[in-house]
């Protein structure tokens, strides 16, 4: 059988397990926090990776941003606040029973070509996993980026 590395349990992470699962594939996630949701999971005191605000609130229709085969509810406001989108891929999450594909605090720190078939998963804790295929779902938020300006300090 086919084993799939899918690093991040975020908005992308979270199908692409379900979608490994349908497929008959075997499939690990790592996540390098304690929950899943990625960028969506408010955590105010994070020091690293990407978090929305406090205040957040999606500038697309759920329907537009909802995955095709589990519309939110009708009850919701059409523009969701963070914690929404966050209750959401929970619901998903408990739905499709994904949650036991997931390794919380399983930070990736290296991912290496064995040989042309397969890839080796270097955890933070040293430990490593040989995978068939790796899909990456860290997010393009997930390494925060800030403007330079020449002269100009932030505080």
């Amino acid at each position: 059988m086919t084993k799939v590395c899918v690093i991040g349990a975020g908005a992308s992470g979270l199908p692409a397990i379900k979608s490994c699962l349908e497929n008959g594939l075997e499939v690990v996630c790592f996540e390098r926090t304690t929950d899943f949701g990625g960028l969506w999971n408010y955590r105010p005191n994070q020091k690293e990776g990407g978090t929305v605000m406090a205040s957040t609130v999606v500038n697309t229709s759920k329907e537009m941003m909802a995955y095709s085969d589990f519309p939110p509810p009708d009850k919701w406001p059409n523009f969701m606040h963070h914690s929404f989108v966050l209750e959401y891929m929970k619901d998903y999450a408990e739905k499709f029973d994904l949650l036991k594909y997931i390794k919380f605090n399983a930070e990736v720190k290296t991912i290496e070509k064995v040989d042309t078939l397969q890839w080796k998963i270097t955890l933070g804790d040293g430990k490593f996993e040989i995978f068939d295929k790796i899909m990456l779902a860290t997010g393009h938020h997930s390494i925060p980026v800030y403007p330079q300006f020449r002269g100009l300090f932030f505080m």
